[in-house]
């Protein structure tokens, strides 16, 4: 059996990665919905135990991807377990990009549309 060269090849290898499907592109729309009201519950959530501060936590992304992961059902939703700092990460990324450009979109609608994308290895 041979292998090709991906040196050589990558013409070839990058039009095979681009009609690839990815997992993103596999969570469905009826999916999206269930993490964007996903994401309102853990923010009202995260509000009722951080009642205290008013709600403000300088480490929310940890703690959203500590309940998403082990409280609800995300990993069901994702078609897959996300590692909690890829998931971390990707909630802090999220925050950034909608806060710099969110284009008027409510944030979990945002978060939802994205996520996938942003967790595929």
């Amino acid at each position: 059996m041979q292998f090709l060269d991906a040196t050589i090849h990558a013409p070839l290898f990058w039009a095979m990665s681009r009609l690839a499907p990815r997992k993103g592109d596999s969570v469905t729309q009826a999916n999206k919905e269930q993490i964007a009201s996903l994401f309102d519950e853990v923010a009202e959530t995260h509000h009722r135990v951080y009642r205290i501060t008013d709600g403000v936590d300088d480490d929310w992304a940890s703690w959203y991807a500590d309940w998403m992961l082990n409280l609800s059902e995300l990993p069901d939703l994702l078609g897959a377990r996300p590692i909690r700092s890829h998931l971390v990460h990707a909630l802090v990324q999220l925050d950034r990009d909608h806060t710099s450009d969110g284009g008027g979109e409510p944030w979990p609608a945002f978060y939802a549309r994205r996520l996938p994308q942003l967790l595929e290895p």
